[in-house]
């Protein structure tokens, strides 16, 4: 090797210090930017390829409205960026044109997200709605679209070594964080987010009836709830839904009972007795609301449970408004009951894609 080729050799190992020292992004930041990357770009695009299977599985309004743009250009734009996402996360090693293309369409979401977050403190202002977690969903996602632009602006791995393994680790224990914080996050932002308004018919869930024919805590909440929605003028009807209790009362007795005693006449109270579980009160009440001619549904439950009905309503073309039930105190196995919601939103909402 001549003097010529050795500093021209010595100049290049120079230029890659430098360009190393330029990124303060740290591994870690760039490594938990790409699982979140896989998890909104492989979540985008499962909802864009299972409404061509299912339709009505798209639910990616969830996480970013795109409202006022046409469905078929809001499924492309997210399809792209679903896309580049996923380029990211595999292969975080960018050419400029890619890097450029990934960032815009995050930037581009990240401004939605922020506006979403605006529409939602001007409506919460404005008592459209009330909420028991005053914290919009989309301030969530415009912190993750941070965190993906911040790693784009990070040095991508070696390839082998420790630090490639290490940042693998990162990216697939953020991603899975991401698959338990999504639903976590709906429950508390949207579950605990009162939508009640006039309406034609409000539906209250069953819960447990102990055996002497006693209504548990979860249930009186809910029931009362619903009573209270009657009263103020908001409902006309009340649909009681539940199945079989503990004992000889079933939780539909129950509720009638109850219902009865807080003043709701019966010729207001409608039961469906095979509302055994979430699904079975959907499928049950939906004919319903067509029989009625109901225009506008209310439904009452816990919190942590109403993202999981909205889904299953909205599948079948109703878009209802929830009301969280009023606890009288706080559920002792409330954490349980949050976990076990956690599994089972993924599982209802995975469930058209399965034969």
């Amino acid at each position: 090797m001549d003097r010529r080729d050795r500093s021209l050799t010595k100049r290049r190992k120079k230029t890659r210090k430098s360009s190393r020292k330029k990124s303060s992004v740290p591994a870690s930041v760039v490594a938990a930017a790409r699982g979140v990357s896989v998890f909104l770009g492989v979540f985008s695009l499962l909802n864009i390829l299972g409404d061509i299977r299912s339709p009505g599985f798209n639910a990616n309004h969830w996480w970013i409205d795109l409202q006022p743009v046409h469905p078929l250009a809001a499924d492309v734009f997210l399809g792209l960026t679903s896309a580049v996402l996923i380029a990211f996360a595999v292969r975080p090693v960018q050419s400029p044109g890619r890097r450029i293309l990934t960032f815009t369409c995050t930037a581009a979401l990240l401004v939605v997200a922020i506006w979403n977050a605006i529409v939602f403190y001007v409506i919460l202002a404005g008592k459209g709605v009330q909420s028991g977690f005053p914290v919009a969903f989309s301030i969530f996602v415009a912190a993750a679209l941070v965190l993906i632009i911040l790693g784009l602006a990070g040095e991508a791995p070696k390839r082998g070594g420790r630090k490639k393994t290490g940042s693998m680790i990162v990216v697939c224990a953020t991603c899975a964080a991401c698959c338990i914080a999504f639903p976590l996050a709906q429950i508390y932002c949207f579950g605990k987010t009162d939508y009640r308004r006039p309406a034609d018919i409000a539906v209250v869930f069953g819960a447990r009836v102990y055996a002497d024919g006693r209504v548990s805590d979860a249930l009186a909440d809910r029931v009362r709830t619903g009573c209270r929605l009657y009263e103020d003028g908001l409902a006309a009807f009340l649909v009681l839904s539940g199945g079989p209790g503990d004992g000889r009362v079933h939780e539909t007795e129950a509720m009638l009972g109850m219902a009865l005693e807080l003043g709701v006449p019966r010729e207001a109270i409608l039961l469906d007795d095979e509302g055994v579980n979430t699904h079975a009160t959907v499928e049950n009440t939906a004919p319903l609301f067509e029989h009625i001619g109901a225009g506008s549904v209310l439904v009452v439950s816990h919190f942590y449970h109403l993202p999981r009905i909205k889904m299953s309503y909205q599948r079948l073309g109703w878009e209802v408004y929830t009301v969280p039930a009023e606890e009288s105190y706080r559920l002792s196995a409330m954490p349980k009951f949050i976990a076990r919601e956690v599994a089972a939103l993924w599982v209802y909402y995975l469930s058209p894609l399965v034969p």
